[in-house]
């Protein structure tokens, strides 16, 4: 009998220096889908993503920037969500992080392949080349991945200090126990001061623009020009966006899908954390798929999951001792995990 399965998409982020090769080593280079995405690629004038996955060596300042980095993730998703095995999963709904919303219309054909490589391709370009201001992470979980309801207050007060002075300081993303903040140079300055630092947190991410703010304002009109509403379809599988709206196969507008995508997307807070909430309690899945690239989704989603007591789900602890008998996610990029996913 099929599992029914939740997939989970990565945004930005997610190809780093542990993933160079991800292509090559998990589907071949990537076959006829990397060849296709390599001729949109070819005919912008860009490196490939068969050069990308396929260098010596990680290059942050070729791997990591937007016009870069969209595309070679896009392929490692794509690649993946391809490669799960449907005669033992029944995937119910998708959804995803950030960028990871692009992916997922791919995913449940809303975007046919290419046209999800286009656009994706395009709004990585332009964010490269038009975006303003960067963002910051700072988590607010204790030691069991729960949040910490003083570090919750925290960032309430700084986000009223901030108000208070003029700086410009958003809430871009909710991402399980964790807040990526958006801003332009000197808010976001004046913000490392006022987040206490432990040993991984506030991150600066690095190429990043101020996604999902008012900052990114302008960027809509050049990101409607990009990319046609007729590229829109009536999809095959829901989709949960990031206000927590589910876009189900034919039950939608297509101008409205199109309106939300290239545009609150962009300059509204995309609220991963009750996309997955709304996804496993509308949805109930057997499991929840993570496609790679990357791991650092695993971490989002049960702090978005143990809030809400999915499957009696408490923190990391409980999370951790689950996953050594009947695992409630399988990571994609976690060999072992992938086996139990994709065709023997």
């Amino acid at each position: 009998m099929k599992q029914t399965a939740l997939v989970i998409c990565p945004g930005r982020g997610s190809y780093n220096a542990a993933e160079l090769g991800y292509l090559r080593q998990y589907h071949g280079g990537g076959g006829d889908s990397v060849v296709r995405l390599d001729r949109i690629r070819q005919q912008a004038g860009q490196i490939t993503v068969s050069q990308l996955d396929g260098a010596e060596k990680f290059s942050p300042s070729m791997h990591r920037t937007g016009d870069n980095a969209s595309m070679l993730i896009y392929a490692c998703a794509l690649a993946d969500f391809a490669a799960i095995d449907r005669e033992r999963y029944d995937i119910v709904a998708v959804t995803g992080n950030s960028m990871g919303w692009y992916l997922s219309l791919s995913c449940a054909g809303i975007l046919d392949f290419e046209a999800g490589a286009r656009l994706v391709n395009n709004m990585g370009t332009l964010m490269h080349d038009t975006g303003t201001g960067g963002q910051v992470i700072w988590s607010m979980a204790d030691a069991d991945w729960r949040i910490d309801p003083l570090k919750e207050q925290r960032v309430r007060r700084i986000l009223e200090q901030a108000d208070s002075i003029g700086h410009r300081i958003f809430v871009s993303i909710r991402l399980g126990a964790m807040i990526v903040f958006a801003g332009d140079e000197n808010a976001l300055r004046w913000l490392l001061t006022q987040l206490p630092p432990d040993d991984r947190f506030p991150v600066q991410l690095n190429h990043h623009a101020a996604f999902h703010s008012p900052l990114l304002n302008a960027i809509i009109p050049l990101a409607q020009a990009a990319n046609p509403v007729s590229d829109f379809g009536p999809g095959v599988i829901p989709a949960i966006d990031g206000q927590g709206r589910i876009w189900s196969p034919s039950a939608f507008s297509i101008q409205g899908i199109y309106d939300y995508t290239l545009g609150a997307q962009i300059n509204q807070c995309y609220d991963f954390t009750l996309a997955v909430q709304v996804a496993a309690r509308e949805f109930t899945p057997d499991i929840i798929i993570l496609t790679g690239p990357g791991t650092s989704m695993t971490a989002p989603v049960v702090q978005a999951l143990s809030a809400i007591g999915w499957k009696g789900l408490s923190g990391k602890g409980d999370f951790l001792q689950r996953q050594t008998g009947d695992p409630l996610i399988l990571a994609m990029a976690i060999a072992e995990q992938r086996d139990l996913v994709t065709v023997s």
